[in-house]
């Protein structure tokens, strides 16, 4: 498998993995936590308080200087910090942590260093050893769709005591780790409709959704692919830009619609359109890429330099859809190998791969080119 496919969760699901509903809700109350601004400790043999530095504030940084028991740290994305600090990436590094001055920074520097699409304006960093649950640490920032750099320091013994400390979650970082794996393991169907389209006019909608969180998945079944003993499949991530602005810089929408069109020809097929924006980064993230490519970057290096993945998608996701569907045997429509590795490794039976390109537009033909160098896409 190749490097940039480290984001994706393969592992079948075993019962003992699953995470029990007391335990979801907190990771997931954890990533809301994240999302304001407001810290959480990392429970485990050496806990951390910590806080995204995207969406710190003072009231974030003050909580943290009153419970922290040591300095405190600013840990990155081995390939942010590489970017950041101008310096080889260390690919064997789950994450690198920065020493920040006491009293700390404020919280503008704080982002602007997770940040690589703003003014890099920044004082100098020491590289310290980072804590052994820093890539727990930076999975919370990833779950919440964040810039994956954390403000972290070792918290105080007794800190739920401390009135500082009376309103803070703490969440182990073994279940941060197994969340990804949770979502899928419980998505189930929610919604179902007839959605005559323009290309299909037999087409349903099925939505699902996983427990505690509010993430929906849809598929578009065109006529009845479980009647046939390999219907075709497209998985399909979604894409704002690309699929409802219709936007030139990516081949998405082309694609999409293109999938249906040719299900139709065929009498029957399915769409699984899944919530993973940008290849798993979300859509705000995928904006800050386009930045980056847009001063020079490629697809997969203006991923990494924001702290990503080049590819941060869960496929578990897919197959648990195709599992609930009564597809597992499928004929994968798709230029992406790596795609068909992932399914396949989830327990999917792919018995052929159809190809699946579109020609560039004249914007497109330097992400597409990346696609094929890069990606590995079989196009071109």
């Amino acid at each position: 498998m190749t490097p940039y496919l480290h984001g994706m969760n393969l592992r079948q699901n075993r019962p003992d993995e699953i995470l029990s509903a007391p335990r979801t809700r907190a990771v997931h109350r954890a990533v809301a936590e994240a999302r304001r601004g407001v810290p959480v400790v990392l429970a485990g043999p050496r806990p951390l308080i910590l806080v995204p530095a995207e969406t710190v504030g003072a009231e974030g940084l003050r909580l943290i200087d009153q419970l922290a028991a040591g300095p405190a740290l600013l840990l990155l994305a081995p390939s942010r910090a590489a970017a950041l600090l101008r310096t080889p990436q260390d690919e064997n590094a789950a994450a690198i942590a920065l020493l920040l001055a006491q009293p700390l920074i404020d919280a503008e520097t704080l982002k602007r260093a997770a940040d690589p699409t703003m003014e890099q304006i920044l004082p100098e960093f020491t590289v310290v050893p980072a804590p052994a649950s820093a890539h727990a640490a930076l999975a919370l920032g990833k779950l919440a769709r964040l810039l994956p750099a954390m403000v972290a320091a070792p918290v105080r013994a007794g800190w739920a005591s401390l009135p500082a400390g009376a309103d803070l979650l703490a969440v182990p970082a073994e279940d941060l780790l197994a969340y990804p794996r949770e979502l899928a393991a419980s998505l189930t169907k929610v919604a179902e409709v007839a959605i005559p389209l323009d290309a299909a006019r037999d087409a349903r909608l099925i939505a699902f959704r996983a427990l505690d969180q509010g993430i929906e998945h849809m598929a578009i079944l065109v006529g009845n692919p479980a009647a046939q003993e390999s219907p075709l499949v497209r998985v399909h991530s979604e894409c704002f830009t690309g699929d409802l602005l219709g936007s030139l810089r990516c081949d998405c929408g082309p694609q999409l619609q293109g999938a249906i069109a040719r299900m139709a020809a065929e009498g029957a097929g399915a769409v699984l359109y899944l919530s993973q924006e940008g290849r798993g980064i979300g859509l705000i993230n995928k904006l800050r890429a386009y930045t980056m490519q847009d001063n020079g970057l490629d697809t997969l290096d203006a991923n990494r330099a924001l702290g990503w993945q080049a590819d941060e998608r869960n496929f578990q996701i897919a197959a648990s859809m195709l599992r609930e569907l009564g597809l597992m045997k499928i004929r994968l429509l798709t230029n992406n190998p790596e795609k068909m590795t992932a399914l396949a490794a989830c327990g999917v039976e792919i018995t052929a791969r159809i190809p699946h390109e579109f020609a560039p537009n004249g914007v497109n033909n330097s992400y597409l080119a990346t696609k094929a160098l890069r990606f590995g896409h079989l196009i071109g």
